[in-house]
């Protein structure tokens, strides 16, 4: 039968491995439970019908050995009613309802055989189901710490070029001040420049005024001379 195959691998399977390789854990369990309650359902209602045909097989193998023990009390009579004869058919009628009990147990025992197995495999998935149900939410919130990590994992990843543009942007920092002191310096430089001619002039600005001494000589006067020659007066006097 189809379903005993079916079911015999949900026996040999691990439910909770089956939940490592979904995408949506979360999803998963959920749907996985539904899916887990509906095969239920169908197993027991598999069972239910193996236990019927079980049952059924044992009640014609009770009637097949009552059939067979009747022949037997028929024969008994008839020979003891003198008919040989009638004895006869009753025991030939015997011998082939025993043929038909022997078939009749090896049917039994392969139904009682599956039974055995469809409780079994009840029972194995009422089991899984009850755990996976008191479990649900510790795997649902693992699943959610999980989905969490995985994002900020994801994120971590989508700005590790950050690194990169930080350098970038302290290069070109250090390059525009570069370019600032470099600017200041050759400021000063001018500036310097400027202030040495400016000192420059200056020296000559301070000597004697020429234009005061052309005028002096135009004039006949020489003044440094008429000072002298005042004092010297002076000096005599005295």
């Amino acid at each position: 039968m189809e379903i005993l195959k079916r079911f015999r691998d949900i026996m040999t399977s691990n439910i909770h491995a089956m939940l490592d390789k979904a995408e949506d854990p979360e999803k998963m369990i959920d749907q996985y439970l539904r899916d887990l309650n509906s095969d239920l359902g169908k197993v027991k209602s598999e069972t239910a019908a193996i236990m019927a045909a079980e049952k059924r097989e044992r009640r014609e193998l009770d009637e097949l050995k009552k059939e067979m023990d009747d022949m037997q009390r028929y024969a008994v009579k008839a020979l003891e009613a003198g008919n040989e004869d009638d004895a006869r058919k009753f025991l030939q009628r015997k011998a082939e309802l025993s043929e038909r009990v022997t078939d009749k147990e090896t049917a039994v025992e392969l139904a009682a055989t599956n039974t055995q197995q469809m409780r079994q495999m009840h029972d194995k998935l009422e089991s899984d189901i009850g755990e996976l149900e008191s479990r649900r939410q510790e795997l649902k919130g693992k699943a959610a710490v999980a989905k969490t990590q995985q994002r900020m994992n994801d994120f971590a990843s989508s700005v590790g070029g950050a690194g990169e543009r930080i350098s970038a942007f302290e290069a070109m920092e250090k390059k525009i001040n570069q370019q600032l002191d470099e600017s200041a310096a050759m400021a000063e430089l001018n500036k310097s420049s400027e202030t040495s001619i400016k000192d420059l002039a200056k020296k000559y600005d301070d000597g004697p005024n020429v234009d005061e001494e052309l005028a002096s000589l135009k004039n006949g006067i020489n003044v440094d001379a008429e000072l002298e020659a005042l004092k010297s007066q002076v000096n005599k006097g005295e």
